[in-house]
């Protein structure tokens, strides 16, 4: 099985992001569509992909936890 349908997949919803308005929507598809790159970046062993979401996702994920518990 060719694991090109991961990218595809983290393409569109990554770019399915851009039509949401609300930030944390925005984050929260950001997310899961690193989070598909990062299974991407693991199934075809690149380094630099997975790294490079890993840093995408905790950063996202950061975010959205910060903007939830400011006061």
């Amino acid at each position: 099985m060719k694991p090109d349908w991961i990218g595809w997949v983290a393409t569109a919803a990554f770019t399915s992001s851009y039509f949401v308005r609300k930030p944390f929507t925005i984050r929260a598809i950001q997310a899961g569509a690193s989070c598909l790159w990062l299974s991407y970046g693991v199934v075809i062993g690149a380094t630099p992909v997975i790294v490079a979401n890993m840093l995408v996702v905790s950063a996202a994920l950061f975010t959205m936890w910060r903007d939830r518990h400011a006061t």
